[in-house]
């Protein structure tokens, strides 16, 4: 079997990381790629699950060992993205899922022409706000600044492989598990030799 490197973007409120752990758990062996950030945790997020959470004297000596794929600086706080897990999918040959912005995904893209991106979408900016609004964990600029975001990313976006919409969970599951199962049958992606073909 081979490596596949699924990149997942989209707003925030779409259900992307709701739609990557139930992968993860559908696939098995796959590697969800858990970022690095400098800001603290919120409500439940559990170190190592949602996020590693480090300091920034340890995130800046991670940058120098050349430890991420991309990083950036979002709303005052750092994020990575670790690059042990590329190696560790291709060495083992498995699905790894990156939870990431568009920003991210091009950074990895840049550096992985094969690996495969997916956006997903809200079935329409209405109903991303309703979300947002219904969640009751961001303050009114949170929201809108979300909003502006949202914008911005899905207008940089137009280059992903695939577009989902999220409006139904089930039929969205059902199209990202169609996009993995498409990407092990791309040719190419299998090693001929080690088939004895």
């Amino acid at each position: 079997m081979s490596c596949i490197l699924l990149i997942l973007s989209a707003p925030s409120g779409t259900g992307k990381t709701t739609l990557a752990r139930r992968l993860i758990a559908k696939e098995p062996g796959s590697i969800f790629s858990v970022s690095y950030t400098t800001r603290a945790p919120r409500g439940a997020e559990r170190d190592g699950v949602d996020y590693k959470f480090v300091s920034d004297a340890v995130f800046e000596e991670m940058i120098d060992q050349d430890l991420f794929l991309e990083h950036a600086e979002v709303h005052g706080h750092k994020y990575g993205t670790p690059r042990a897990v590329v190696n560790e999918a291709k060495s083992r040959g498995v699905l790894a899922v990156f939870d990431i912005d568009v920003q991210g995904g091009e950074a990895i893209k840049g550096q992985y022409p094969e690996a495969v991106r997916v956006l997903i979408l809200p079935p329409s900016l209405t109903e991303l706000e309703r979300r947002l609004r219904s969640r009751s964990t961001d303050d009114e600029p949170t929201v809108r600044r979300r909003l502006d975001a949202a914008r911005r990313e899905l207008q940089r976006s137009r280059a992903y492989e695939y577009w989902v919409v999220n409006d139904d969970l089930d039929r969205a599951f059902a199209d990202l598990e169609a996009i993995v199962r498409a990407e092990r049958c791309r040719a190419g992606s299998r090693d001929l030799m080690a088939m004895g073909l």
